[in-house]
Protein backbone atom coordinates (compact mmCIF):
# COMPACT_ATOMS: atom_id res chain seq x y z
CA UNK A 1 0.00 0.00 0.00
CA UNK A 2 1.05 3.57 -0.61
CA UNK A 3 1.65 5.89 2.31
CA UNK A 4 0.07 9.34 2.04
CA UNK A 5 1.73 12.03 4.13
CA UNK A 6 -0.83 14.49 5.46
CA UNK A 7 0.44 18.03 6.13
CA UNK A 8 -0.29 19.62 9.48
CA UNK A 9 -2.83 22.04 8.01
CA UNK A 10 -4.96 19.13 6.68
CA UNK A 11 -4.69 16.82 9.67
CA UNK A 12 -7.94 18.01 11.29
CA UNK A 13 -9.77 16.72 8.19
CA UNK A 14 -7.81 13.44 8.45
CA UNK A 15 -8.68 12.67 12.06
CA UNK A 16 -5.33 14.02 13.22
CA UNK A 17 -3.37 11.43 11.25
CA UNK A 18 0.02 12.37 9.77
CA UNK A 19 0.27 9.27 7.57
CA UNK A 20 -2.44 7.13 6.02
CA UNK A 21 -1.88 3.85 4.15
CA UNK A 22 -4.20 3.31 1.19
CA UNK A 23 -4.25 1.09 -1.87
CA UNK A 24 -4.26 2.27 -5.47
CA UNK A 25 -2.34 1.85 -8.70
CA UNK A 26 -2.71 5.51 -9.74
CA UNK A 27 -2.74 8.79 -7.85
CA UNK A 28 -6.46 9.12 -8.58
CA UNK A 29 -7.16 5.74 -6.99
CA UNK A 30 -4.99 6.59 -3.98
CA UNK A 31 -6.69 9.95 -3.41
CA UNK A 32 -10.16 8.44 -3.84
CA UNK A 33 -9.26 5.76 -1.28
CA UNK A 34 -7.97 8.49 1.04
CA UNK A 35 -11.17 10.55 0.82
CA UNK A 36 -13.25 7.39 1.30
CA UNK A 37 -11.58 7.06 4.72
CA UNK A 38 -11.50 10.84 5.42
CA UNK A 39 -14.32 12.49 3.38
CA UNK A 40 -13.54 15.98 4.72
CA UNK A 41 -10.33 15.97 2.66
CA UNK A 42 -12.15 15.79 -0.67
CA UNK A 43 -13.07 19.47 -0.95
CA UNK A 44 -9.55 20.46 0.10
CA UNK A 45 -7.76 18.16 -2.39
CA UNK A 46 -9.94 17.56 -5.42
CA UNK A 47 -11.76 19.74 -7.90
CA UNK A 48 -13.90 17.29 -9.82
CA UNK A 49 -11.55 15.03 -11.74
CA UNK A 50 -8.33 16.86 -10.91
CA UNK A 51 -6.16 17.95 -8.02
CA UNK A 52 -6.97 21.49 -6.90
CA UNK A 53 -4.65 24.08 -8.43
CA UNK A 54 -3.22 25.24 -5.11
CA UNK A 55 -2.33 21.72 -3.94
CA UNK A 56 1.03 20.22 -4.88
CA UNK A 57 1.24 16.43 -4.84
CA UNK A 58 4.38 14.36 -5.15
CA UNK A 59 4.82 10.63 -5.66
CA UNK A 60 8.22 9.57 -4.38
CA UNK A 61 9.41 13.20 -4.60
CA UNK A 62 8.27 13.61 -8.23
CA UNK A 63 5.72 16.33 -9.01
CA UNK A 64 2.58 14.61 -10.36
CA UNK A 65 1.98 17.46 -12.80
CA UNK A 66 4.84 15.95 -14.81
CA UNK A 67 3.79 12.34 -14.22
CA UNK A 68 0.24 12.51 -15.58
CA UNK A 69 -1.76 14.08 -12.76
CA UNK A 70 -4.37 11.70 -11.34
CA UNK A 71 -3.20 9.07 -13.86
CA UNK A 72 0.32 9.07 -12.37
CA UNK A 73 1.35 5.54 -11.40
CA UNK A 74 1.75 4.77 -7.71
CA UNK A 75 3.69 1.71 -6.61
CA UNK A 76 2.85 -0.44 -3.61
CA UNK A 77 5.62 1.08 -1.50
CA UNK A 78 5.23 4.63 -2.82
CA UNK A 79 5.12 7.71 -0.65
CA UNK A 80 2.57 10.34 -1.68
CA UNK A 81 3.19 13.79 -0.23
CA UNK A 82 0.50 16.49 -0.21
CA UNK A 83 1.68 20.09 0.04
CA UNK A 84 -0.93 22.87 -0.05
CA UNK A 85 0.45 26.12 -1.38
CA UNK A 86 1.48 28.70 1.18
CA UNK A 87 1.07 32.39 0.43
CA UNK A 88 1.31 35.68 2.20
CA UNK A 89 3.89 37.30 4.39
CA UNK A 90 5.05 40.74 5.38
CA UNK A 91 6.38 43.39 3.03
Amino acid sequence: MAVVRIPTVLRPQAGGEARVEVAGATLGEVLRALVAVHPALEERLLDGDRVRGYVNVFVDDEDVRYLGGLDAPVGDAAEVTIMPAVAGGAR
